[in-house]
């Protein structure tokens, strides 16, 4: 019994939070904790009912005692309204014997009802701080599950901000092909305005060269009567 207690009483002053903090799954470490005070608060439960049992056993003795010191008083009254004083006498011996004997069974009992007392309290203080530690261990196991869900969104927020980083490594290559093309629509829009000034006149000098060959060929054909 002092073993459990002593241990409770480590596990009930020792900082749970910051045990928690250091732990790496604190809803097990929680849980091994509980089931150990559960098992504990189990046995002093049970010694608490043997305490009380005795109790109760004290008490019925005492009280059968002191009904046989009344017993015993009534029986020498009526032995001595009967005349019979021998009787008497030995109902008072009796009385004597139980007298003594009520003083013992009476210590008894007052030390029953005291153990009885203390081992109810101290079930009851167990029972109250497992409680505690129950609600306790709802409160982590809850602070837990936000913090997976927060590593998960931590996790995903990640991935997000990677995927806005190829998003934007598209949208320059997206820019450049743009530009590409606007240069080449240009160049064929250049092209496509005809021939250089190079390539015009050598078009009007072929047809300059052309019409004085017409011209002495009509003249060659007037000298010769044709």
């Amino acid at each position: 019994m002092a073993n459990i207690l002593k241990r409770f009483g480590d596990i009930m002053s020792a900082n749970i939070n910051a045990l928690l903090d250091r732990a790496e799954d604190p809803e097990k470490m929680i849980d091994e904790y509980l089931r150990d005070i559960e098992s504990d608060l189990g046995k002093v439960k049970a010694e608490t009912a043997a305490v009380m049992a005795a109790e109760t056993k004290a008490k019925r003795e005492l009280d059968e005692c002191t009904d046989g010191i009344a017993k015993m008083q009534r029986y020498a009254e009526k032995a001595l309204m009967a005349g019979n004083d021998n009787d008497a006498r030995q109902f008072l011996e009796k009385k004597a014997q139980l007298v003594k004997q009520q003083e013992s069974l009476k210590q008894s009992y007052d030390l029953a009802a005291a153990n009885a007392a203390k081992m109810r309290e101290m079930h009851d203080k167990l029972a109250k701080d497992l409680e505690n530690l129950q609600a306790k261990r709802d409160a982590v196991k809850a602070k837990v599950a936000v913090a997976k869900t927060q590593e998960k969104m931590n996790k995903m927020g990640s991935s997000i901000s990677g995927a806005g980083e190829a998003m934007a490594a598209f949208d320059r290559m997206e820019e450049k092909a743009n530009r590409m093309l606007d240069e080449a629509n240009a160049m064929s829009q250049l092209n496509a305005r005809g021939d250089s000034i190079e390539d015009l006149a050598k078009k009007y000098d072929m047809d300059e060269s052309s019409s004085s060959v017409d011209d002495e060929l009509a003249a060659l054909k007037a000298k010769m009567g044709l």
